[in-house]
């Protein structure tokens, strides 16, 4: 392993009261420099943490964003559990294997000219109501279809930009597991953080006028106490006045309706 991202691994440890913590961010700052977790990547942890090897090599067998094999320039996830199977996903990998020549967790040949890409079938990826998903380097490519994911990868071996459906343009898998050890790359802001079916719930409660229970009176009570001098310090004595009584000292401020209830 190379000094710097020793040096780095270093830097990510110390971040945290516990340096153990920081193995999870470590994890891919080795995936970026060395395009997997490698022995050396696992025995480089072990020595910052002062943990064992075998405790590191579990965590890193535990978690499926480790990889233990090379992964190609893009690494691409394809939904197939039962939402996304049913709505087309198991036809979406199906289809990819058969154009890019390669099974599941398998990587296409090196060709000049030409990136690498890795295929995988995942488990759900908590977007369900964008169904059939895939995801390329762990950025959403929303309601695919066989030709589009086809398009997708074919894109990415081309070079040509590929911009995620709820996030930024494609970079490369090691870029993006640099980002997942706590480098930033800038692009946290660039393209859509949500999509129209994400947001039904919120547009249907503007448009009927809905509103959590008190939140209204909350949201008053809030603006009020931005307004008043010294308001922090009065949010906090308040808080800690409460922490300190026991809970059936404490009235319920928030539905009064709750009196009437218990009246009936």
């Amino acid at each position: 392993m190379n000094p710097e991202t020793y040096a780095q691994l270093e830097e990510i440890a110390a971040r945290y009261p516990q340096p153990r913590s920081g193995l999870l961010p470590m994890l891919h700052l080795v995936q970026s420099d060395e395009g997997r977790v490698t022995a050396d990547g696992i025995e480089a942890c072990a020595e910052i943490l002062g943990l064992s090897a075998a405790e590191v090599s579990g965590v890193a067998t535990f978690y499926t964003m480790y990889k233990r094999k090379p992964v190609g320039d893009y690494h691409v996830g394809v939904c197939t559990n039962t939402l996304c199977a049913i709505m087309g996903g198991d036809l979406i990998f199906e289809r990819l294997k058969d154009h890019l020549d390669v099974g599941n967790d398998e990587t296409t040949p090196e060709e000049e000219g030409r990136r690498s890409i890795t295929l995988e079938h995942v488990e759900c990826n908590a977007a369900c109501d964008y169904a059939p998903v895939m995801m390329v380097n762990w950025e959403f490519m929303d309601n695919q279809t066989p030709e589009s994911a086809v398009q997708v990868v074919d894109d990415l071996r081309t070079g040509t930009e590929v911009r995620s459906t709820r996030g930024p343009r494609i970079c490369t898998w090691r870029e993006a597991e640099r980002v997942l050890a706590g480098y930033p790359d800038d692009l946290a802001d660039e393209g859509p953080a949500a999509g129209p079916a994400s947001l039904v719930g919120l547009e249907l409660a503007h448009e009927r006028g809905w509103s959590a229970p008190g939140g209204e009176q909350r949201s008053r009570d809030h603006r009020a106490d931005e307004g008043a001098a010294g308001a922090p310090e009065a949010e906090h004595a308040e808080s800690a006045r409460r922490v300190e009584e026991s809970p059936a000292d404490v009235k319920s401020e928030e539905d009064p309706a709750d009196k009437g209830e218990g009246a009936k």
